[in-house]
């Protein structure tokens, strides 16, 4: 009871009162996008606000990574205020190389030049500017009531989450130890399948592992006319693609889950040339490490199986690549999630808060609690506005999804969701004294 007072007046004092300015800084926010390694200005603005709400901020947590031309501008924010347990809360930075389709009046007309050197157009279509303007709504409501909880904050502003490279740059650089290690980490997430005003939990598997695989099919050109005389490595290619779709079907146990899919294919220059190769970019999903062992090595079996197959020697094998770091599934300690559901349930209302589904999209908010000893939850705030979800309800009218370039969430009503959401997420955990201890298993 002395919680759930609590966390009304610190609704009423907070959220209520500075609402205007919060959506004011969401519109800046979403009108002014940043690429993954270019959160420069984003970084900048999320390291004043917290400085001004009395936070020890630092600035360029990252930067000592090992990738090749990196730069991270990973924001650091800590709060000391007595005895108790540690809880980090993480926010995202960055957006998505795509152009804004909404119509929306602070619609992004941002563009920016990618890593691969083109002049790309720029959205938050993941809604990590909600997720900024929460975080900073959530530091001022615990910032200015100090009185009411102890122990330590630790807000973190974290880039390059698109690509999957944000959160292991800030471990790499000394995250848990230049700074106090957690005993939770938090974080929320836009969910385009929720309406707006809602919060979604999931304990246990929350998100997948995600691998980035580059296949360069190789065969023996010549001349389109002659195929007896060459290898066709687009015939291999075209067997290549549908023979994974088996590994999933006939090879993953179907009480497990998976995901392989071509993202891209590109071989040949003209219609009457058989190439050399042909180059392929997979994206490899799963939950248990196990299943994404038994996935990337059966894609090398079966590409070097065709290989043979189709007479090829050694010298002509498949060259099979990992690209981008390899994503942690996302796994939400489970006495944990359970706990603040129930705390959500009686704060947001009971009507308001759904258990939801694992899906197989990728989170590096994973690698916060994997292997660290810390207890992690990261939950999703709905964001779509109730008309278009009755019209979703009603008449089977699809809805945006992330990533999409109609995304345009219900701010309004997401904003103080989610704020509250971590307000009394965070309240909750103060109050725990820094027990660390889950009666849920732990994924291998």
């Amino acid at each position: 009871m002395k919680l759930a007072i609590l966390a009304l007046a610190l609704f009423a004092q907070t959220t209520e009162v500075d609402l205007p300015s919060l959506l004011q800084v969401y519109r800046q926010l979403h009108a002014s996008p940043e690429l993954s390694g270019q959160e420069q200005k984003t970084a900048k603005f999320i390291a004043e606000e917290l400085r001004r709400l009395g936070f020890e901020v630092t600035e360029e947590v990252g930067r000592y990574d090992r990738r090749p031309g990196w730069k991270s501008y990973g924001v650091v924010g800590v709060m000391k205020n007595g005895p108790g347990p540690v809880v980090l809360i993480r926010t995202d930075l960055d957006a998505l190389p795509m152009e804004e389709k909404t119509g929306l009046p602070f619609a992004s007309k941002v563009t920016a030049i990618s890593a691969s050197g083109e002049t790309v157009p720029v959205m938050h279509a993941c809604g990590h500017d909600l997720h900024m303007t929460c975080f900073l709504g959530t530091a001022q409501a615990l910032s200015r009531n100090r009185k009411s909880w102890q122990g330590t904050l630790v807000m973190v502003g974290q880039p390059a989450e698109e690509i999957g490279a944000g959160s292991a740059a800030l471990l790499r650089d000394g995250l848990y130890t230049r700074f106090p290690k957690p005993d939770f980490a938090l974080a929320l997430h836009t969910s385009a399948q929720l309406e707006a005003g809602k919060i979604g939990y999931c304990p246990e598997y929350t998100l997948a592992g995600v691998n980035s695989v580059d296949v360069t099919i190789r065969g023996r050109g010549g001349h389109g006319a002659y195929p007896h005389t060459a290898r066709d490595p687009i015939v291999l290619a075209a067997q290549f693609i549908q023979a994974i779709q088996t590994i999933v079907s006939r090879e993953v146990r179907p009480i497990d889950a998976g995901v392989v899919t071509v993202g891209s294919i590109h071989g040949g220059t003209k219609h009457n040339i058989i190439p050399d190769e042909v180059q392929l970019q997979l994206t490899v999903r799963y939950y248990k490490p196990e299943v994404q062992q038994l996935i990337l090595s059966s894609i090398e079996r079966i590409a070097k199986g065709l290989a043979l197959a189709a007479g090829l020697n050694e010298d002509r094998f498949p060259i099979v690549k990992y690209g981008e770091e390899p994503v942690p599934a996302t796994y939400n300690d489970r006495e944990l999630t359970e706990r603040l559901a129930q705390v959500w349930k009686r704060e947001i209302g009971d009507d308001r808060v759904v258990q939801v589904d694992p899906v197989m999209g990728a989170e590096d908010f994973s690698r916060y609690s994997k292997d660290t000893g810390v207890r992690g939850c990261i939950f999703w705030l709905g964001a779509i506005p109730e008309a278009m979800m009755k019209e979703h309800k009603a008449q089977g009218k699809s809805l945006p999804s992330l990533h999409s370039s109609d995304l345009a969430p219900d701010a309004e009503k997401a904003i103080p969701t989610g704020i509250k959401a971590m307000v009394t997420a965070a309240l909750e955990l103060f109050q725990s004294g820094g027990t660390n201890q889950s009666s849920g298993p732990k994924p291998q």
